[in-house]
């Protein structure tokens, strides 16, 4: 029982992925319709990696009880993963592409000059060392994985198995992709190999967020979320 977790008191539980997970989206959706039973309904919405899949299912592209299973599905495949690591490096994506050794890679495009790597922990504790003996504060993040990355290798297959007797409808409402940085089309929301791409690939955000302000560019932006990490990079 996810509230056993969230109101348990054991912060600890609530890092391991197959339980951050679900608990993200549990409560990205429910403030989501939260906010639309106040009469407040968005003109286009994005998500940061797990986010996406509030925003789908606020889309109407699954239904809950279908967005809770994938979402499990996707947690404890991920945890499942060998152990990984993370950093956040305060760098453009073009400038950090070129300085990533092998195995190391850029897992998501947060801003103009802002990006996390990921990949296995010796090398990124190297990569962050010689980063930071050239002046760059690079910081690992606290993850036990490295997530979209080709670490996640092993998760792929069993997700996408999750899809099985699964409806996937176009979406309702406008959200942005952060797997290409665009507007989604109904072609990758009805798609499971989509979802399987975007658990590997880069986070967009940065792009998806500029095509966003692009179309939008006197929208209100409202964080739908726990804290207020993608307010602060918009």
């Amino acid at each position: 029982d996810l509230r056993e977790v969230v109101f348990g008191g054991d912060a600890v539980a609530l890092e391991q992925t197959a339980f951050a997970q679900p608990a993200l989206f549990a409560m990205e959706y429910a403030l989501g319709r939260l906010w639309m039973s106040w009469g407040v309904s968005p003109a286009a919405m994005i998500g940061h990696s797990i986010g996406e899949y509030a925003a789908a299912c606020l889309a109407g592209v699954f239904s809950l009880d279908d967005a809770l299973k994938i979402v499990a599905a996707r947690g404890r495949a991920m945890q499942d993963c060998p152990p990984g690591a993370m950093a956040a490096v305060p760098m453009a994506q073009a400038a950090l592409s070129a300085l990533l050794p092998a195995g190391i890679e850029i897992a998501a495009e947060n801003g103009p000059e802002l990006c996390a790597v990921a990949g296995p922990a010796e090398a990124l504790d190297a990569l962050v060392a010689k980063l930071a003996a050239s002046g760059v504060d690079a910081r690992r993040l606290h993850v036990s994985h490295a997530f979209h990355s080709e670490m996640m290798a092993p998760a792929l297959v069993p997700f996408r198995a999750a899809f099985e007797g699964v409806a996937l409808n176009p979406p309702s409402m406008p959200y942005i992709s952060t797997l290409t940085g665009a507007w989604i089309t109904d072609a990758e929301a009805t798609s499971p190999d989509y979802y399987v791409r975007h658990l590997r690939g880069s986070v967009r955000f940065a792009s998806g967020l500029r095509a966003l302000v692009a179309a939008q560019p006197a929208a209100a932006y409202v964080e739908v979320g726990p804290n207020t990490a993608l307010s602060s990079l918009a």
